[in-house]
């Protein structure tokens, strides 16, 4: 029975349209929205590319995290979770504005520093992970957010590299007919 199970979860990665920058709330939470820019892989008929700008919420530690250590035009890796929200605009009491936007629960680094050609802050590898568990994206790293009284940040252990090995004893697929399902 599927009726209490589901499931909403996002994945992106893209480059940052802009610089993030952090706020906080009222009550002096961290958070900040930014912009994720990802390229079709559909070329046009003139051989251009078209883009979609997806809006992203952080917050907390993630959020600071996001402010510190990416700039515009970093490649980013987003996971988290779909949320649409409404408001009322203050200028047409008549009109109700529908935004959806990705809340992230875990942001990677999508390239190095050497590979971004020396952008943003001072850290090569990692992500950030606001779900207490290790976040290994390609061996790129990651951290996770500590247990009460722990400090901030620690680096967990790089991913185990993967090897493909012999594959001589597969044959290929030309088509589908050639299936045996």
């Amino acid at each position: 029975m599927l009726g209490a199970c589901s499931i909403n979860k996002v994945i992106l990665m893209g480059r940052l349209t802009s610089d993030p920058e952090l706020r906080q709330t009222q009550s002096g939470v961290s958070t900040c929205q930014f912009t994720v820019a990802i390229t079709r892989n559909y070329q046009g008929p003139n051989g251009e590319r078209q883009s979609d700008f997806i809006t992203v919420v952080a917050w907390r530690q993630t959020a600071e995290f996001i402010c510190r250590y990416f700039t515009k035009g970093r490649l980013i890796l987003v996971e988290g979770e779909l949320r649409t929200r409404t408001y009322d605009d203050k200028r047409y009491p008549e009109v109700r504005h529908y935004v959806t936007e990705v809340y992230a629960d875990t942001v990677s680094f999508g390239e190095t520093k050497a590979s971004a050609g020396g952008q943003g802050g001072g850290y090569q590898q990692g992500g950030y992970n606001n779900n207490y568990q290790q976040n290994n994206y390609g061996g790129q790293g990651g951290y996770s957010q500590p247990a009460q009284g722990q400090p901030a940040y620690q680096q967990s252990a790089p991913a185990p590299s993967v090897s493909v090995g012999d594959l001589s004893d597969f044959e290929e697929v030309i088509s589908d007919s050639d299936l045996p399902f």
